[in-house]
């Protein structure tokens, strides 16, 4: 199935739109209320829902990934690409999964995603250290990741509601 132009050119801005709130997102002094290592909000992940929401499955794993090879090209850290696809790509499958749940909202989509997200991380950090270690950290990555999970999907759900009228959510 080809990609219209208007789907591609949207896609496009997702991914932009995805990069820089992930780049604003180390500006935001987190580490200062929650002292503990690789705790983040995940508002890249807000472009990601829309997107799977707004325009399916397809096209919201292609805009993650390019995020994901993007992100990593730009910021000169290849090494972080295997951490960023894992945990990506785990949070994808698993809300695609979710989305599929009619009782489940888009915020437990969203909290299912972030915990997901955290389990493929701590996989790459398991590959990429050759011991089980990072598993003592998983349940503080969890248990963080009600909460990012739930700020994400209100995000996600307030964008709805704005463009609700717009062309973009008719199709």
């Amino acid at each position: 199935m080809k990609l219209t132009t208007r789907e591609l050119t949207l896609c496009a801005v997702l991914t932009a739109l995805a990069l820089a709130l992930s780049y604003m997102e180390n500006f935001i002094p987190l580490s200062a209320a929650i002292p503990l290592p690789g705790i983040k909000l995940g508002l890249a992940n807000i472009v990601t829902l829309f997107a799977l929401y707004a325009l399916g499955a397809r096209q919201a794993l292609m805009i993650l990934t390019a995020r994901c090879i993007l992100g990593s090209l730009f910021a000169g850290n290849l090494n972080a690409l295997i951490f960023s696809l894992m945990g990506g790509v785990t949070a994808m499958l698993v809300m695609i999964l979710l989305s599929h749940v009619r009782r489940l909202s888009v915020y437990g989509v969203s909290v299912g995603g972030a915990a997901a997200h955290n389990c493929g991380q701590v996989a790459a950090a398991i590959l990429t250290l050759g011991n089980t270690a990072p598993l003592y950290y998983l349940p503080v990555l969890l248990g963080v990741s009600i909460f990012s999970g739930a700020l994400t999907g209100l995000i996600a759900v307030c964008l709805f509601r704005a463009l609700a009228h717009t062309e973009l959510m008719k199709g």
